[in-house]
């Protein structure tokens, strides 16, 4: 490093994660509040942000960093950073891709089978001491079902893989952005199909895209029309994927069996969202990637990239890579 760093973190970051900011030599600036008011004046001296979800980076904010040379994500999506701004001042974005995998996964998983397998409903109804439920709502079988993945990356292919090798489920996929040569690598037990026909087929679909312009309310009252009216979907990856009023009008209206989502459109919720009102709707609060050992994996990487810049290296899982045909960027070393 040929200066020190300085390193701005909004919302604050696992100890591990900050200690290894301040063993490699940076200055560690952790803002009082989130606020933008708050943080925008400390932007000014920053060289790296190290950013988790509760605040966007805006152009306004971009702007005011007059030193920043990037902007590292804690987690894996970027939907909190405006990377057209970024871009235009040649920051750097990057995020903690693949790190969460497993525990996205997971939690995606456990929606699955709570509400397959009707466990609100089932502990709701013992509570009450309602025994006699055990036969009036039966739920089904995982097995032999067909599980509908939409976007077949790291995360949905695990959750994909789990449910075909431990339950018999046939697997169907869509992914418009998957390389060719992949979805040729993955055939021979994914079979890849149209969004509609997916909708058709599935008996439960499991929701891994990131939000953009092409996939807002990729899910909306058309295609969940198409869906087997007990059909259940689980989204973890953004709420902007599904058009909720239209999922909430379909769930109450009995055409679809049910929706686990960890994620909304805006979060939290507005108190007026109608999925709140709907009892076939599993909710949780965008806590899909965090468990103990997540959050530390996610900083700790947020971190390393960092440190990594610091020292001249290309910090990988960078979502603006044009930015690196800069000349400021025109001698960063690839990591071994």
């Amino acid at each position: 490093m040929n200066e020190q760093w300085t390193v701005l973190l909004p919302e604050p970051i696992e100890e591990e994660a900050k200690q290894l900011l301040i063993d490699s030599g940076l200055k560690v600036v952790q803002s009082p509040g989130k606020d933008p008011a708050v943080v925008g004046p400390l932007m000014v001296d920053a060289d790296a942000v190290v950013l988790r979800t509760g605040i966007k980076m805006t152009p306004e904010l971009i702007a005011q960093g007059k030193k920043l040379k990037t902007i590292s994500r804690t987690g894996a999506g970027f939907d909190n950073v405006d990377l057209k701004a970024a871009t235009e001042h040649g920051v750097i974005v990057s995020s903690s891709l693949g790190v969460n995998t497993t525990t996205v996964a997971e939690h995606a998983l456990a929606l699955i089978f709570a509400l397959y397998k009707q466990l609100p409903t089932l502990d709701r109804e013992t509570r009450k001491g309602n025994f006699k439920i055990r036969y009036a709502y039966l739920p089904k079988d995982l097995r032999g079902k067909t599980l509908g993945v939409i976007g077949c990356g790291r995360i949905g292919q695990t959750i994909a893989k789990a449910c075909y090798d431990s339950f018999g489920m046939k697997i169907v996929g869509y992914d418009e952005f998957l390389p060719p040569a992949v979805q040729k690598s993955l055939s021979s037990w994914i079979e890849f199909v149209d969004l509609g026909e997916l909708c058709r087929r599935s008996d439960l679909i499991t929701m891994h895209v990131p939000l953009t312009d092409g996939t807002r309310n990729l899910i909306n009252a058309e295609r969940l029309s198409l869906m087997k009216k007990d059909a259940v979907i689980v989204n973890t990856s953004r709420g902007g994927v599904i058009d909720e009023v239209a999922l909430a009008a379909a769930l109450k209206a009995g055409k679809l069996g049910g929706a686990g989502l960890d994620v909304f459109d805006d979060e939290p919720p507005k108190a007026d969202n109608p999925l709140l009102d709907c009892d076939n709707a599993l909710l949780t609060p965008h806590a899909a990637a965090l468990t103990t050992e997540c959050v530390v994996r996610m900083a700790v990487a947020g971190s390393q990239r960092v440190i990594d810049m610091a020292a001249g290296f290309n910090p990988g899982n960078i979502a603006n890579p044009e930015v690196l045909s800069l000349e400021r960027w025109k001698g960063l070393k690839a990591k071994n």
